[in-house]
Order: structure tokens, then C-alpha cells, then sequence
């Protein structure tokens, strides 16, 4: 695969998610000069990760959807025509913050070593691990507990 080290200016399209083993990631909205080309080119969607603590930190505290970004690192080709490039992000910096902030319709809460997603839209729970292993769809919060037990009986953890 081909990769390139690069840095590229976008827009945040949603808030930045948590990922496997400390990571997170968001996709990046990167804005097609029009005056450069010929054809009306629709902007680019570049898929960014980071496993840095501080640069995951900020994305997942700090930064939303509508902020613009400088994301340094590198740009990995995507596997198929089609699919979104992946930046694997070594720098990030903060050009500008949405004018208008974005509020949280879900909260993420913390049960232990567990992680859950509270959305005011809808009564099911997810839970992860806070490595970010999928645990199940709790159907509403009073049976967070009940599914984080019955994983831990599955897996071996204590109940």
C-alpha cells in the first residue's frame, strides 16, 4: 500500500468517536478548490485515526463537528476505489472552532471498566468495553448492569 506524509486542512464532520486500544477516529471534510479544476469535484472525505493519547484526548473532549483541523501524519491509499483514504495522525491543530457549539445529544458514561452511550432519541444503551469491545445493546438503562454481567460470566470475569 501506498502511503504519503501529509498534512490536510477539513472541516470535522461528527464528533470524533473512541476506538480499539486508545484510539479515535472521525472523518475529515476537505474542501475542493473549485478554481483548480475543470469538473465540479465534490469535496473529499479523508478517514482519521490517531493512537497518540494527547492528540486522542483532544478529539474526544474537545473538538466538534464543524471545527476546522490541520491533521499531520501519514495518508494511507485506500484499499478499493471508492473507499475513504485513512490518515494515521501524528499532529493535530486547532484552526478554528464552530461558530455555534454543537450540543451532545449522547453522553458517554463510565460503569468500571465499561463504557456506555446514552441517547436521548432512543431507550436501547450500547455498551463497549473501555477498550472498545463491543458488549451488546442493553434495551434500556436499568439493564446496563444485567448485560455487563452476563458478558463478564461469558468471558470469564468476575460477575
Amino acid at each position: 500500500m501506498d502511503t504519503k506524509h501529509c498534512a490536510v486542512d477539513g472541516w470535522v464532520d461528527a464528533i470524533p468517536a473512541p476506538g480499539p486500544r486508545g484510539t479515535a477516529t472521525f472523518d475529515l471534510i476537505v474542501p475542493t478548490d473549485l478554481d483548480t479544476v475543470e469538473d465540479d469535484i465534490h469535496d473529499t472525505v479523508v478517514t482519521c485515526t490517531s493512537g497518540d493519547p494527547r492528540i486522542v484526548h483532544e478529539l474526544l473532549n474537545r473538538i466538534q463537528p464543524g471545527d476546522l483541523l490541520r491533521a499531520t501524519g501519514t495518508l494511507v491509499r485506500p484499499p478499493a476505489p471508492g473507499e475513504p483514504a485513512l490518515l494515521v495522525i501524528d499532529a493535530l491543530e486547532i484552526l478554528d472552532t464552530a461558530l455555534i457549539p454543537v450540543l451532545r445529544e449522547m453522553v458517554l458514561d463510565r460503569y468500571g471498566d465499561y463504557v456506555v452511550i446514552y441517547d436521548a432519541d432512543r431507550d436501547q444503551v450500547p455498551v463497549f468495553t473501555a477498550l472498545g469491545q463491543w458488549v451488546g445493546l442493553a434495551d434500556n438503562a436499568d439493564t446496563i448492569t444485567a448485560l455487563i454481567d452476563l458478558h463478564e460470566r461469558a468471558n470469564g470475569g468476575s460477575a
